[in-house]
């Protein structure tokens, strides 16, 4: 096709100081002809692109119009791809590609592609997520809403927004937007949406209010948790909160955490076993107890 045939013009010339009018024909395997015609097309679009005769001439941007490479260190660039390669864990694989081909997948490459830290940013339903993202992603640049089913602690429900961003907070993907049945701003966790479509509806997109940008207002913390572990646990608590978490006595682990998820605390806690003892709040210690004879019934 003769517009990705002109793209792939455009990336040669960016990618290379010149290029002959021979070799660009042989490349896309079209007479010079053909291409003569590709640079005065890509001319007339604004493109500033220069012939130069004789010895040593070919074709070429014009000086200023390419980006410096020089204005990035290699460092830079190898902190870019990084961040290029963790999007792609939940991005069209295609796209990524094109953009990791365009920052140096030739044998001149400032950087090399093969970056040494990884970052994934998927789950174990990659393919869901990815699909989410697109969609949700589709629907804030095109001003359409999404709806979908909702799962959390107190049921399900059917929900419209206008959505706005997606978020990656606190190891999990969300998506902020307006909730019409709430009429206000809420955050919703990808992995507990399902259904997921985007609707023909467009909808006017809203300034967010200033107090509402702060996303981790979002993920409230105002119920506190005091809890003693035992020893053998600290390396449990450093990992997931961090080394001034607790306090150490003889007694052993002093922890205290606020939080809004109560089924994701008591998931957490329950899986330290007979490591843990809560003190605060009444109600989560009643429920483990509970449990623990639930669990203990089941045995007997």
């Amino acid at each position: 096709m003769k517009l990705d045939r002109m793209l792939g013009i455009l990336n040669n010339l960016l990618q290379n100081d010149r290029v002959t009018a021979p070799y660009l024909a042989e490349k896309f395997e079209v007479n010079r002809r053909t291409i003569g015609r590709d640079i005065d097309a890509l001319c007339q679009a604004g493109i500033p692109i220069v012939t130069h005769q004789g010895t040593g001439g070919g074709i070429s941007i014009a000086e200023g119009f390419k980006l410096d490479k020089s204005i990035l260190t290699a460092d830079e660039l190898s902190g870019i791809i990084a961040a290029i390669k963790g999007i792609g864990s939940v991005s069209e694989q295609s796209q990524i590609e094109r953009v990791l081909d365009k920052l140096g997948a030739n044998a001149n490459a400032v950087v090399s592609m093969h970056e040494p830290i990884v970052i994934d940013l998927a789950s174990y339903y990659k393919g869901q997520l990815t699909e989410k993202i697109e969609i949700i992603k589709r629907a804030i640049l095109t001003g359409l809403l999404i709806e979908f089913d909702y799962y959390y602690g107190k049921g399900e429900s059917r929900r419209k927004i206008e959505p706005y961003i997606v978020i990656f907070q606190w190891t999990s993907w969300y998506v902020f937007g307006f909730c019409l049945e709430r009429q206000d701003w809420r955050m919703f966790k990808l992995n507990r949406l399902w259904n997921l479509r985007q609707t023909d509806e467009p909808f006017t997109m809203r300034d967010i209010p200033p107090e509402k940008r702060d996303f981790n207002s979002h993920l409230t913390d105002d119920i506190k948790l005091v809890a003693l572990f035992d020893k053998s646990a600290k390396y449990q608590l450093i990992e997931a909160f961090g080394l001034d978490s607790f306090h150490e006595d003889d007694e052993g682990l002093h922890f205290e955490f606020g939080y809004s998820n109560r089924n994701y605390m008591m998931g957490w806690l329950l899986s330290f076993g007979d490591k843990v003892k809560v003190l605060q709040p009444p109600d989560i210690a009643d429920e483990i107890q509970a449990i623990a004879k639930n669990i203990l019934s089941r045995y007997s």
